[in-house]
């Protein structure tokens, strides 16, 4: 698979962040330079957003959390496995 991804494909996710966290900052850049765009939501800056990520974390706040447009989340992805994912749904 190339690290560029088809106009057609669904590119609706939203990914839960804090502005210091390194994985988040690196999947973000990743993912524009693949291409993929995508909603950002700090969760230091809005408390559901925070009780979101601790539900589907165990009660963690893990980030990056990834939402797709299926509802299904992913957790800390590689770029990678973000885009598979999204082929997935194409």
């Amino acid at each position: 698979m190339g690290d560029s991804m088809p106009e057609s494909m669904d590119l609706r996710i939203t990914m839960y962040t804090t502005s210091w966290c390194g994985d988040c900052r690196r999947l973000k850049a990743e993912l524009h330079r693949a291409g993929v765009s995508f909603r950002e939501i700090d969760i230091e800056q809005e408390q559901s957003a925070a009780e979101f990520v601790k539900r589907v974390n165990d009660g963690n706040l893990s980030v990056p959390t990834l939402v797709f447009s299926d509802g299904s989340t992913m957790t800390e992805p590689s770029s990678r496995s973000v885009i598979q994912r999204l082929a997935e749904l194409a």
